[in-house]
């Protein structure tokens, strides 16, 4: 990305602003992957770099809502600093805890497109340091809040990295944390409970297609519970055409014993 070699964040700003494709169906996804591809390339290569494009991405991820509405094309500048954030942290294994303390933050923005920002910020840290992100992420689970869970989920349930058994594994663990929030929460009826609800509907079935034996027995044991919201996860997560095309018989029995 070549503007960001030029050192100017204004006139870096006004392209990105300029570049959106906001408002519109989608934000401007190559734009977005390749400044946070560009923020790693040169912070990796020089400390001084690093600094500054560490404090550009956290000042870019701290515009508000108000400063920066969801569909407005200012919304991508908060875009691209939770990416940058999550980008610089798969430097080293001391970045990642300073990147994950910004992204908890993120994780609670109102604004979707800011959330799945930090959803694939995630990724990349879990991709490049396995251990330090998911004793972190545990953290999250343990105090956070409806969407710091959503975060965790999405950011974990990816198919290439559920292509790891140890990330398959530890992505059934930390849905199997989660659950236990939902089903032993009083307080349902908020839009951050609904964002997680929506979200694992998706994610558990991509951890089941990953690890179908331990997966299918979760999906068991959750579907005897006489939880509705419980049950609706489930119900959604055998919709998956990876679960109900590759395993119609287990689908089918799961199914029934929820009649």
């Amino acid at each position: 990305m070549d503007i960001l070699s030029s050192g100017d964040a204004e006139d870096l700003i006004a392209y990105l602003v300029a570049e959106s494709k906001i408002p519109g169906h989608k934000a401007n996804l190559e734009l977005i992957e390749a400044f946070a591809r560009s923020v790693r390339e040169f912070a990796a290569a020089d400390t001084e770099d690093c600094r500054i494009l560490w404090d550009l991405c956290v000042e870019l991820a701290c515009i508000s809502p108000e400063d920066a509405p969801t569909d407005d094309p200012n919304e991508l500048l908060s875009i691209c600093g939770v990416r940058g954030v999550g980008a610089i942290g798969t430097i080293s294994p001391e970045c990642v805890k300073v990147a994950l303390r910004k992204l908890a933050v993120n994780s609670e923005d109102p604004r979707w497109r800011i959330r799945d920002a930090v959803a694939l910020g995630l990724r990349d840290l879990l991709a490049r340091y396995q251990d330090v992100t998911l004793f972190e992420l545990n953290g999250w689970l343990d105090s956070g809040s409806w969407l710091s869970m959503r975060a965790v989920a999405a950011g974990i349930a990816d198919p290439n990295l559920l292509s790891d058994p140890e990330l398959a594994e530890a992505a059934l663990r930390l849905h199997r944390k989660i659950l236990i929030r939902v089903y032993t929460a009083g307080e349902r009826d908020s839009e951050a409970f609904h964002a997680l609800r929506k979200t694992l509907g998706h994610t558990l079935s991509q951890v089941v297609a990953a690890i179908p034996s331990g997966g299918f027995e979760y999906l068991r044991q959750v579907s005897t519970l006489e939880d509705q919201d419980m049950r609706w996860i489930v119900r959604e997560s055998l919709k998956d055409s990876q679960i109900e095309g590759r395993y119609p018989e287990t689908v089918r029995h799961i199914r029934a014993q929820m009649e």
